[in-house]
């Protein structure tokens, strides 16, 4: 039995060498896919031509990302986990004593 692995290759997102995040970004820009997905999917969502125009950003680059983001949901949440994690464990997610 043999098992096939198909892997996408996106024009407009690349990894970030040196980056805490094991996610892809958009190229050129210090904008990570799951970013982008929060500003369409989130509470107060855009369309992917909003994003485009306002981050000035090609419209196949966000749908790329959107892309990304729907294939890869593990890593994300797993990222956001650990970031989540980290702020805790370091006291940051509690008010500053005075």
């Amino acid at each position: 039995m043999s098992t096939t692995t198909t892997q996408t290759t996106y024009q407009h997102l690349e990894y970030r060498p040196g980056s805490n995040y094991r996610e892809m970004f958009l190229k050129g820009r210090r904008i990570r896919a799951s970013v982008v997905d929060g500003w369409i999917h989130g509470p107060d969502p855009i369309t992917p031509e909003e994003f485009a125009r306002d981050f000035q950003v090609p419209l196949e680059a966000v749908h790329e990302a959107l892309d990304y983001v729907a294939r890869n949901r593990a890593l994300i949440e797993q990222d956001r986990d650990r970031e989540a994690a980290d702020i805790q464990s370091r006291g940051l997610d509690r008010p500053a004593r005075s």
